[in-house]
């Protein structure tokens, strides 16, 4: 789908589907809603207001046919809710639903106006941008393994999406919004896929060729015996059960100019976790292809930084191994030695993420970066607190912690922080090791939390748990069911805050 601008008159436009819209309970259209009005002899006021009761309410939507009055064949009105509750965020959620809906109605080619830009005041760079990162994201769909793919009578690919604004001023804004839409957008969809791949295509071997792809950043693979070599006791113990080698990714964006800050990302990369001895229920496993959420959140940050280009050094840290319970795997009650040396007692062998993201955090920690974020799919304990709505934040850090949480309610991303406080280093207390891996049923968050936290020595540091954000089972704002990408937005608004 192209997403671009267009300068001229919505009555001029010929289109499938015209988009314009209502805020909720305003009886008479203004503005270019108003201007489609009258073309029409006053339909949308006098009957889909008057007659049909449209109340204008958030998502709520009205086809009507123009019959012949307007070039666009179909006119569909776009409730926007209440104006005193409307924000960028509303408009990239309705722009996924108004893409959904245009495929519903068979188009190929869709004009919009551009929301928010006349009554809410909203600025035009802000609004395409979220036009088009809303677009993008409603637009997706995982069909690659279908052999009888969907009747093209009966479902048509969007080729074309126009921002229609009369004002010449604003264009140079409209387009680099949507640019920044699109390379956001894109960004998502790009870890979505990688998430919804199974794992038999998605081992830590494709895992590392996908980074290797990435064009504008520099990628490295450390194979099991260079991990060796650097003393990454913990992550390779876990990788120890599966047939399928482990691969240590580094990718890195430097800027053409001076850094404003260095910054380093590291997302969790287990392509399947079965648990491994502590072997999973049938059911907990049935979605574990999707535990290298944080890896394809990082991957498609760094597509999106190399595209961006932002005044931000960023390094993307991946420890991808499979999970696995081989004749080789690792066991309750063994003792790991990480990177920075200290020793870890398995007490669990599915609390494996924080084992891997432990070396990978104190491979960050080597670096000549100021800040670090990881992202995991960490605990079943964040999931059930938090449920699929928010992910889980915590860090040694609160004024990292406020900026991250900032730049994900801006990307429409929700976090809410977890503690880290002292007692919760008691429940990983080992009585033969510096720590174990697990602390048992309470507070799941943020012990595991406070373990990663051995692992940063003295940068700053926060640790966001996508558990129960990262695969969702129903369709949530823009996001359809399935994978999300979550974490993508919210950092890459924050690398671009910078």
């Amino acid at each position: 789908m192209e997403i671009k601008s267009k300068q001229g008159s919505l009555t001029e436009i010929a289109c499938d589907v015209l988009v314009v819209n209502l805020f909720e309970d305003v009886k008479t259209p203004g503005g270019a809603t108003g201007t489609i009005d009258k073309e029409l002899d006053g339909l949308i006021s006098s009957y889909v207001i008057k007659k049909e009761g449209f109340k204008g309410k958030l998502n709520e939507m009205y086809v009507l046919p123009t019959y012949g009055q307007l070039p666009a064949d179909k006119v569909l009105i776009v409730g926007l809710g209440k104006l005193k509750d409307f924000n960028l965020n509303k408009i990239r959620e309705i722009s996924s639903k108004i893409i959904k809906k245009a495929k519903a109605l068979k188009s190929e080619s869709i004009c919009s106006i551009l929301h928010g830009a006349g009554s809410a005041g909203l600025d035009a760079f802000s609004c395409a941008q979220m036009i088009a990162e809303g677009s993008i994201i409603g637009n997706f769909s995982f069909d690659k393994y279908k052999t009888k793919k969907e009747d093209n009578n009966d479902k048509k690919e969007i080729k074309t999406f126009e921002v229609v604004e009369l004002d010449a001023s604003k264009q140079a804004d409209i387009k680099q919004g949507i640019e920044r839409g699109r390379i956001i957008g894109n960004a998502v969809n790009f870890a979505r896929n990688l998430i919804h791949e199974p794992a038999c295509e998605v081992t830590p071997s494709k895992l590392a060729e996908t980074a290797l792809s990435i064009e504008g950043i520099e990628c490295k693979i450390l194979e099991k015996e260079e991990a060796e070599k650097m003393g990454m006791g913990a992550y390779l113990a876990v990788a120890r059960g599966s047939c399928e080698p482990p691969k240590f990714i580094y990718t890195h964006y430097k800027p053409s100019k001076k850094p404003k800050k260095k910054l380093a990302i590291v997302g969790k990369g287990i392509t399947f976790d079965s648990g491994g001895l502590d072997l999973k229920s049938a059911e907990g496993m049935r979605t574990m292809k999707q535990d290298m959420s944080g890896a394809a959140a990082t991957l498609g940050i760094m597509q999106a930084v190399a595209a961006l280009k932002p005044d931000v050094e960023i390094h993307g840290i991946i420890a991808s191994c499979e999970n696995m319970p081989g004749s080789k795997a690792y066991k309750p009650g063994d003792v790991l030695r990480a990177m920075n040396g200290k020793t870890i007692e398995v007490d669990n062998t599915d609390a494996e993420g924080r084992l891997t993201l432990a070396d990978a955090l104190c491979y960050a920690a080597k670096l000549d970066v100021e800040e670090i974020v990881d992202i995991a799919t960490l605990t079943g304990a964040c999931s059930v607190a938090l449920g699929q709505v928010a992910a889980g934040i915590m860090g040694n850090n609160q004024e990292f912690i406020n900026a991250l949480i900032s730049s994900g309610e801006k990307g429409g991303e929700k976090f809410w922080q977890l503690p880290l406080f002292d007692e919760y280093k008691d429940d990983i207390k080992s009585d033969i090791a510096d720590m174990k891996n697990s602390g048992g049923r309470y507070a799941g968050a943020s012990t595991a939390g406070m373990l990663l936290k051995e692992f940063v020595s003295d940068k700053k540091w926060a640790h966001i748990d996508i558990a129960g954000v990262a695969y969702i089972d129903k369709e949530i704002r823009e996001l359809s069911k399935g994978a999300t990408g979550a974490g993508v937005r919210a950092v890459l608004n924050y690398i671009l805050s910078l």
